[in-house]
């Protein structure tokens, strides 16, 4: 772990600890030395750091310090970095623009060190820009997911069954080629996959179901551990 890393973590734990805690203990979750620990201590107290205590009983941080707003680790800012990378090959394109404003909201916010994993374009990620579909906007979509409205869709199955159903969304998983929304369809009376591309309309109904969403992606998740896999297809 780098020293700047292992710093802001070490400020991490002493914030969150209810009662004093050794150099010991901590040089186990950071997987250092002790006498690492004591350096990053008397490091941080130099920095003005209100750290108190000494070897053997353990350090506080006493109470009023807090770091700023956005602070990062170095490799916590490349993952967010590489994630907004990711978005950006996705078919949403309202995910896609707001992917470019979180990364210039955090570089305005983080300090130069930090900033530096962002402005230096040193990350990527490769492959074609999936196509958004022409009959569906994903931002309803996601509207939809989080406020727990159903929805009306023309959907073509993978046999050429042509069908209108009602679902109830809850989750879209993104994949390079296409979108999947996720949603208990009322036809079927089950968790179904539907794949974006092959949706010809999607339309608002106004009917919700309040305060089942959770309810219904805790079903989905625990199927798709016990089988390894998604819901079933369409």
């Amino acid at each position: 772990m780098r020293k700047a890393s292992r710093l802001f973590e070490i400020i991490q734990i002493l914030r969150l600890a209810a009662h004093p805690i050794t150099a010991l203990e901590i040089s186990k979750k950071l997987e250092v030395s002790e006498r690492s620990i004591y350096r990053d201590i008397a490091a941080l107290q130099g920095m003005r750091v209100p750290i108190e205590g000494e070897r053997g009983i353990g350090y506080i941080l006493r109470p009023g310090f807090h770091l700023p707003p956005l602070m990062f680790t170095p490799e916590e800012t490349e993952a967010i970095v590489l994630g907004m990378a990711l978005t950006k090959r996705t078919a949403d394109r309202e995910l896609r623009e707001a992917s470019a404003r979180v990364l210039d909201k955090i570089a305005a916010a983080l300090p130069a060190p930090l900033k530096e994993a962002i402005v230096s374009r040193a990350l990527y990620a490769w492959g074609r820009v999936a196509e958004p579909p022409e009959a569906i906007d994903f931002s309803m979509i996601r509207r939809a997911i989080r406020d727990e409205e159903k929805l009306e869709i023309d959907y073509v199955s993978e046999k050429g069954e042509a069908t209108t159903r009602q679902i109830r969304p809850i989750a879209v998983i993104y994949y390079a080629e296409t979108a999947v929304i996720v949603g208990w369809c009322e036809l079927r009376d089950g968790i179904r996959n539907f794949r974006a591309d092959r949706v010809s309309a999607c339309r608002a109904t106004g009917k919700h179901f309040r305060r089942e969403g959770d309810r219904l992606r805790k079903l989905w998740v625990a199927g798709w551990d016990r089988s390894g896999q998604s819901a079933g297809s369409a």
